[in-house]
Formats: C-alpha cells, structure tokens, sequence
C-alpha cells in the first residue's frame, strides 16, 4: 500500500473539509474534498483514493494542487479549447472584404457564396475551412449568408426606368 501523501496546507481540518463538501454543489469537487479529508485523517493513498472514487495518483495530484491552492485548486478547470481559425486582424480584413464585395475581374463571382470565400479565404490566409465554418463565421460578424441580388457593373439605371414605362405590362 502507498503512503500517506504529505499535506502542507493545515488552513481547514478534516471535518471543515467534510463540511464543506456537504454544502458543494459539484461532485468532482466533493469527491476531491473528501479524498483530502482522508489524507488528512492519516489514511493511506491507495484507500483514500478507493473511497474517493479515484485513481491513487489522481488523488496524488489533487494533493499537490490543494497544497499549492487550497479549496480554490480543487475546482475544475476549463479547457481553452480550439484556438481561432482566423484572427482578429483577419476577421476584420474578412468582414470589409465581405462588405466590399468582390472584384469580378480578379475573383471571377458577382456576390460572394460561402464556397466563395471559401476559397478566398483558402488562397489569402491558407487556412482550409468548411462552407458551414465560413457561415459560423459570418454570423460571428453579425452578418447573414444571404446576399443581395448581384447586379451587372455596366446597368444603366436611366435605360432601366425608360424600359419599365414603355414596357406592354404599363
């Protein structure tokens, strides 16, 4: 059997650890009180850690982090997660890219799709996303998906309107 782990953090006793862990509302954590309760009774590692509910060297880590701080060591850490595909700076560059539009010369498109700057994105940044990605995206910009109807860069608005008073519909 494994030896007691040392504790060097003697601020609560073992009862005001098993109090506290009677008013905490999360179960880790009170699985985690209770094993240092244990500890500091005097039992071993391997029995504290079975009635725990836990590894001896999960609870040999839980001791060090009690030790190092407290009660407030004993609480579940979250995770950073998945950094960022894009940056802030090449979220913005994207959010005036999207408002701009795109240049039908060099992109070869009249209004931007998702596959689109898809695509852009891809070629600009290296960075390969997936079409509901760049929605995801765009919703993080407050902006839609959904475009407005792409009009020709040569319309003339005159022409337009003298087509729409002769026209047989009038």
């Amino acid at each position: 059997m494994g030896r007691a782990i040392e504790i060097t953090r003697f601020d609560r006793t073992a009862a005001e650890l098993r109090e506290l862990a009677a008013v905490t509302r999360d179960g880790a954590v009170v699985r985690r009180l209770l094993g240092i309760a244990l500890i500091l009774d005097g039992h071993s590692r391997e029995t504290a850690a079975r009635h725990s509910g836990m590894d001896r060297q999960t609870l040999r880590d839980w001791a060090h982090r009690y030790n190092a701080c407290g009660v407030a060591g004993l609480k579940s850490r979250s995770s950073p997660g998945r950094p960022p595909a894009l940056n802030e700076a090449q979220m913005a560059e994207l959010r005036s890219m999207v408002l701009d539009g795109p240049n039908v010369a060099r992109n070869k498109v009249v209004r931007w799709r998702c596959v689109d700057l898809r695509a852009e994105i891809a070629a600009r940044w290296s960075v390969t996303l997936t079409k509901g990605t760049v929605g995801r995206l765009l919703r993080r910009l407050h902006m839609t998906r959904l475009q407005p109807r792409p009009y020709h860069p040569k319309k003339d608005a005159a022409t337009q309107v003298a087509f729409k008073k002769t026209s047989p519909a009038w």
